[in-house]
């Protein structure tokens, strides 16, 4: 019998001296057939929903967890932030119907819990603050961005006792800034959600009459640094969905699910 494929990860190598394990799971190392090829851990996109199971066994066990220790949420390009802890393990490993309901971020304060964000285009992103021992992940597509789902996911790390200039982040890849052309409608919304400052330039640049090409991690991080976390803190993947290692959902429908994996550390 053949050996299967290894599960290869983009791991932040600085993120344990922060407190946390931070990485994302790229398309490879799994059992999906195309279009979903090959380790699709997304279970709304039209794929063996056996497989997939198979697929998140695999990468969990790459990250050193159990599937039954990770939460996953029914994200619904939102800014509604979840706390999770133990007794919520498992939550929509297996099934879409036990996750945790239309939630775009997810926080802990427990090290017994991996929280996951599935994406294939929108910006996946991690924040701890090590001191408080507080952890969030974050799904930010243009909407959730435009809700100000950053802004979100620090007031309810402080809710649970983090101080935003402690907080580290980890933006993971993302639709590159040259092949997400947006209307004026979505750059007005980028817009609005910074005021009453204005929009960064690198946010968005004109591409011709009534279109725009918008950098969501651009975006996402000047709304970090508006809530006050020290630009320092904030590190960057430097990879985007035009690498063939993720999916891309603008370049290829149907397509399968990355993962954005982080848990605090024991």
């Amino acid at each position: 019998m053949p050996t299967p494929p290894s599960v290869p990860l983009l791991h932040w190598d600085e993120a344990p001296q922060f407190g946390a394990a931070v990485a994302v799971t790229t398309r490879h190392g799994g059992g999906s057939v195309a279009p979903y090829d090959t380790l699709n851990l997304g279970l709304h996109v039209g794929d063996d929903p056996g497989t997939v199971a198979h697929n998140r066994e695999r990468a969990a066990a790459a990250f050193g967890v159990a599937l039954d220790e990770m939460v996953f949420a029914r994200q619904v390009h939102g800014a509604t932030a979840a706390l999770v802890g133990p007794d919520d393990r498992g939550r929509g490993t297996l099934s879409e119907a036990d996750a945790v309901a239309a939630t775009d971020i997810l926080v802990t304060v427990s090290p017994e819990v991996t929280l996951a964000i599935l994406v294939a285009d929108c910006v996946p992103l991690a924040l701890v603050d090590p001191e408080a021992g507080v952890l969030a992940a974050v799904h930010a597509g243009w909407r959730g961005t435009a809700a100000g789902a950053v802004a979100q996911a620090v007031r309810a790390m402080r809710d649970s006792g983090a101080d935003v200039g402690r907080m580290h982040v980890f933006l993971g890849p993302a639709v590159h800034r040259d092949r997400f052309q947006v209307s004026d409608e979505v750059r007005q919304a980028l817009s609005d959600a910074v005021r009453p400052g204005s929009l960064d330039p690198a946010v968005a640049r004109a591409d011709g009459p009534g279109h725009w090409l918008v950098d969501l991690i651009a975006a996402n991080r000047q709304q970090l640094l508006a809530c006050g976390v020290p630009g320092d803190h904030i590190v960057d993947s430097t990879s985007t969905t035009c690498d063939d290692a993720f999916f891309s959902d603008r370049a290829q429908r149907p397509c399968g699910r990355f993962a954005l994996l982080a848990r605090l550390a024991g």
